[in-house]
C-alpha cells in the first residue's frame, strides 16, 4: 500500500479553470467557484459514538456557517486538508459520503459509482426535496477515468484514494494529478472492517458525517441529525422484543456465475453498511462459524449446502435495493423454494427471506434502511411505528434547523 505519509497535510488546490487551463495561482483552495457546467454528455454503542463524534469533531473548526476564514478538517488517510469555505462543487464515488453531503445541504454528488447501487429514493421520499438520480454522472462507466474528473471539475472529491487504486489501477501519480490539477480527496473507505489494506483508522458512520459536517461548515445541521437518529434507536430499543426472541441472520450478496454461490458478509464487523442489522439486534449467524467475511483478498463463496448448514432464521439478500418485491421475489425467494433440499432451510420456510437493501449508506439512507428492515423482521412490533420523521429530515437538508 502507497504511504500517505507525506501528503499529511494537503493543501487543497483546484484550477478554477475549465482542463486544458493552468492553476490560476498557487494558493488556491476548496470551494472557490467552478467556471464549468457538469458535463452533458454523462452516462448515467449507540448514543455515546453520536455524542463523541459530536465532541471531537467541531473543536479545530470555527462552528459559525459562513465563516470567510480558512479551515482544515483532518480524515485519515488524507490527514489535514485545508478549505477556504464549503465546497460548492464536490462529487463522491461511493453513496455513503454523497448521502452525507446531501444531509448537510451540499446539494447533489456530480458522480457516484453506479446508479444501480444508490439508494436515491430515499431522498425522493422526503417532501419537498428534488433530487434528479439522472443528473449524475455514473463513474464506472468509462473504468473510472481521470477525463471525468477533469470534466466534473469538483472543488473536492469525498473519496478515498486507496479504492482508485485497488478497485480501477489507478496510480499514485494519477491520485496526485487530480489532486494539484482539480481538486483534492477526502474520504475513508469505511463500508467494512475486513481488508488488510485498510491499515489506517476506521469511523462510525456519524463520526464520518461530523467530519463532513466540518467541510460544509454545517455543524448545526449534523446535530439535528444525531438528535433525530437517537431519537430512532430509542424507538427501537423500545419496540425491540426481548434479546432471546431475536433471530439469527445471515447477509449474503450474489455471487456471479450459474448457481446458487453467495458471498457472506458479517453485520458484526462495525462497517458502516450493515448498522441497521446490528441496531436492530440481529446475532449475526456466522459468529458461530469459521465462515470469512467478504473481502477485497477474500472471495470464497457459500454454496446452498453451506446455506443448509448455516441454517439462518433471517436470510437477508442483497444487491436487489431498488427491486420491486415481485422482482425480488422471482428472483431469488422462489428459486430458493425450487431448489431441491431447500425447502429445508428455515428462513425460506418460514418465508423470513428479505432484501437486504444497498451496499453503502449515509445517514438519510440508513434511516430508510433502518425503517425498512424493523417492519420486514419484526413486523408485530414495528408495522404501525414510524421510525423517523421525514418531514423534520426534510427540514434539515433545507436548513431549517
Amino acid at each position: 500500500m502507497v504511504d500517505d505519509s507525506e501528503n499529511s497535510k494537503t493543501l487543497t488546490r483546484r484550477g478554477c479553470l475549465k482542463y486544458g487551463g493552468t492553476i490560476a495561482g498557487s494558493g488556491l483552495l476548496a470551494g472557490c467557484s467552478g467556471t464549468s457546467e457538469p458535463s452533458s454528455s454523462s452516462p448515467k454503542s449507540r448514543t455515546s459514538s453520536t455524542q463523541t463524534a459530536v465532541s471531537e469533531t467541531v473543536s479545530e473548526t470555527d462552528t459559525a456557517t459562513g465563516s470567510d476564514e480558512p479551515y482544515t478538517v483532518t480524515i485519515e488517510p488524507m490527514g489535514e486538508v485545508a478549505f477556504d469555505g464549503p465546497p460548492e462543487r464536490w462529487t463522491a464515488l461511493l453513496p455513503t459520503f454523497a448521502d452525507m453531503a446531501f444531509a448537510l445541504g451540499g446539494g447533489q454528488t456530480l458522480g457516484i459509482q453506479n446508479h444501480d447501487r444508490f439508494a436515491s429514493e430515499a431522498f425522493e421520499e422526503l417532501p419537498g426535496i428534488d433530487f434528479d438520480a439522472d443528473d449524475t454522472v455514473e463513474l464506472v462507466a468509462d473504468g473510472v477515468s481521470k477525463e471525468l474528473f477533469y470534466e466534473m471539475n469538483a472543488d473536492v472529491h469525498f473519496i478515498d484514494p486507496h479504492i482508485l487504486r485497488l478497485w480501477y489501477g489507478w496510480d499514485q501519480s494519477d491520485v496526485d494529478e487530480i489532486a494539484d490539477n482539480v481538486g483534492p480527496f477526502f474520504g475513508n473507505f469505511i463500508r467494512r472492517h475486513s481488508d488488510d489494506w485498510h491499515d489506517y483508522r476506521y469511523y462510525t458512520l456519524y463520526e464520518a458525517f461530523g467530519l463532513m459536517a466540518e467541510v460544509f461548515q454545517a455543524q448545526d445541521r449534523y446535530q439535528a441529525f444525531v438528535e433525530l437518529h437517537e431519537e430512532m434507536l430509542a424507538l427501537v430499543d423500545e419496540h425491540l422484543p426481548p434479546a432471546d426472541q431475536r433471530p439469527t441472520a445471515l447477509l449474503v450478496y450474489p455471487a456471479d456465475g450459474a448457481g446458487f454461490q453467495f458471498y457472506p458478509f458479517r453485520f458484526d464487523d462495525g462497517g458502516v453498511s450493515t448498522k441497521q442489522w446490528r441496531d436492530l439486534g440481529l446475532t449475526d449467524a456466522l459468529a458461530a462459524t469459521d465462515v470469512g467475511h467478504y473481502s477485497f483478498s477474500d472471495r470464497g463463496t457459500l454454496d446452498i449446502e453451506a446455506l443448509m448448514e448455516i441454517d439462518p432464521e433471517v436470510l437477508l439478500v442483497r444487491n436487489y435495493g431498488g427491486a420491486s418485491e415481485s422482482t425480488f421475489q422471482k428472483e431469488v425467494v422462489e428459486p430458493l423454494q425450487d431448489q431441491a433440499g431447500s425447502h429445508s432451510l428455515q428462513a425460506v420456510e418460514d418465508d423470513a427471506v428479505y432484501s437486504a437493501g444497498y451496499l453503502d449508506q449515509g445517514p438519510i439512507i440508513n434511516f430508510y434502511h433502518t425503517d425498512r428492515a424493523a417492519k420486514d423482521i419484526y413486523t408485530d412490533s414495528f408495522e404501525n411505528v414510524t421510525l423517523f420523521d421525514r418531514e423534520r429530515v426534510a427540514e434539515i437538508v433545507h436548513g431549517n434547523i
